[in-house]
């Protein structure tokens, strides 16, 4: 379980076949950290392409996580936008993996539709298994309670406005820390911390709704058994 209370990275296919991965978290300074690139200097071609090898894949982690494969398309656009932009980049307000990851947070606001379609199919599809999952005490019952939690979230992430859902996917699925995460939506950071904070207690709130209604259905159900 990650610092936001989600839980381990489980993967829940919906009908397309799309696989909606909740709760992984790329560490801030991983694999994805270099050296501060000014994207306004030198060969564009040059500098975008060692953007590209250190942040692309990273970017379409997080892209994909969020709306499924249309991330294939949106990590091209956002390095084309970035070049396209580059003068304009400031290194005094962001840095450039930050930068990107805030054009690319932009570009998939487009698809917001397909990213709560996403979420609803993971959430149904979460709970179809608690349904049809394992009997008490069975060693598939941990599973089944992981799953049942899944659909939780994903239904408590689908109800959280546009602003706050991307600071908590920026911060618990794309790794940055909130500095990075103020750089890339550019607002205060002081912002970012209180949007975190909002969104945990709304989604532990949820999540005690949901579990205390599943519960109630189970032993309704359970009743008519006897």
């Amino acid at each position: 379980m990650d610092h936001l209370g989600l839980p381990a990275a489980v993967n829940v296919q919906d009908r397309s076949g799309q696989y909606m991965v909740m709760g992984a978290v790329v560490e801030p300074g991983g694999a994805e950290a270099m050296a501060p690139l000014d994207v306004r200097s030198g060969d564009p071609a040059t500098v975008f392409a060692s953007l590209f090898d250190a942040h692309a894949s990273g970017l379409h982690r997080y892209l994909s996580r969020r709306v499924g494969a249309v991330a294939d398309d949106l990590v091209a656009e956002t390095f084309l936008a970035g070049m396209a932009s580059r003068e304009g980049y400031d290194q005094s307000k962001a840095d450039p993996r930050a930068w990107l990851y805030g054009i690319a947070t932009n570009l998939l606001r487009r698809h917001f539709r397909q990213e709560l379609r996403g979420l609803a199919a993971t959430a149904k599809a979460a709970a179809a298994v608690t349904i049809n999952g394992a009997d008490p005490g069975d060693a598939g019952s941990d599973q089944v309670d992981a799953q049942a939690r899944i659909g939780r979230l994903a239904s408590g992430i689908a109800a959280l406005n546009q602003d706050d859902r991307d600071v908590l996917l920026l911060t618990a699925w794309a790794g940055l820390d909130s500095n990075e995460v103020a750089q890339a939506l550019d607002i205060p950071v002081g912002t970012v911390r209180s949007r975190l904070h909002r969104v945990r207690r709304q989604l532990r709130t949820h999540e005690a709704r949901e579990f205390g209604s599943t519960n109630r259905s189970g032993e309704k159900t359970g009743s008519t058994h006897d």
